[in-house]
């Protein structure tokens, strides 16, 4: 069994994949940090100053200054302004994930456009070489 899981677990495909996930996390995370610390800033600049991560709705019908303060008093709340939030970086993911993505189809293209070597003879023409060589 343990060299099944060996096999398993050295084959490509899992290594690729276990790759993926970890870049994909480290990637999240740079995506987090640019919403967080620059898109919004500049979003929340043209909404005249309005700061999403701060927008709720507190379900008991008092008001509190902040989601936090919402929170620290065991209010339940719909925290909608994350969920904006939330859009957003979806929306930008998207759009670098677009562009890593087209960027990586043109290389690919050019990859492709270089030319192949001459084909040689084929497999039948090498075997009638061999059955003629072998005739004389």
């Amino acid at each position: 069994m343990w060299k099944e899981f060996k096999d398993f677990i050295m084959t490509g495909n899992v290594i690729d994949l276990a790759v993926a996930v970890l870049l994909a996390g480290a990637v999240g995370l740079v995506v987090n940090g640019f919403v967080t610390d620059i898109m919004m800033p500049i979003v929340g600049y043209f909404t005249g100053g309005v700061d999403f991560s701060d927008m709720f709705i507190a379900l008991d019908g008092k008001t509190y200054g902040s989601l936090a303060a919402a929170t620290e008093a065991g209010a339940a709340v719909i925290a909608y302004g994350n969920w904006i939030n939330s859009i957003i970086n979806l929306f930008i993911v998207g759009g670098v994930l677009f562009f890593i993505v087209k960027a990586y189809g043109k290389v690919r293209k050019k990859d492709e456009e270089v030319p192949a070597p001459p084909a040689g003879p084929s497999e039948i023409d090498l075997l009638t070489e061999i059955r003629d060589a072998l005739k004389k």
